[in-house]
This record gives structure tokens, sequence and C-alpha cells, in this order.
């Protein structure tokens, strides 16, 4: 099956939502290349990068459930 690179930026609002987010996460880990997170204290925000190869299919829907998350945005950038 083709396979695509992209990366998933994710804002997280609510840090209560960490522990289902790594959870996710963890569902995908055989298609995640890397990952970045970056604490914005000043605003009480995470920000976290995930590199990705997989079947488009699969990136959208790991895009879908983590966008469907209380306090947690995600969008993809493909290459």
């Amino acid at each position: 099956m083709e396979t695509r690179v992209a990366v998933i930026s994710i804002v997280v609002t609510d840090a209560d939502r960490v522990d289902v987010l790594n959870e996710l996460l963890h569902e995908y880990s055989q298609h995640i290349i890397g990952r970045m997170g970056i604490p914005y204290q000043e605003k009480g925000i995470n920000i976290i990068s995930v590199a990705v190869d997989a079947p488009v299919d699969e990136i959208t829907s790991l895009s879908s459930a983590l966008d469907s998350l209380d306090g947690i945005n995600a969008k993809v950038i493909y290459a």
C-alpha cells in the first residue's frame, strides 16, 4: 500500500486530555517517524508536531480522532 509523509500539528489547550492523546498516538505508533513537544507555559498550551509515514486513510483517521477530542486541535500537512 502506498504511503505518504505528513506532519500532524497538534495544539493542546486542556492538559487533562494528554493521557488520551498519548494513548491515541500509541495506537498509531507503527506509522510515527518522530514527535516533538513544546510546552508554552505563558499561554498554558502545548504544541506537538508528529511526523508520520502512513497510508492517507490512516493519517486522516488519526487526525480526525485527535481533532475530535475536547481541548485538542489537529491539522495535517502532507509532503
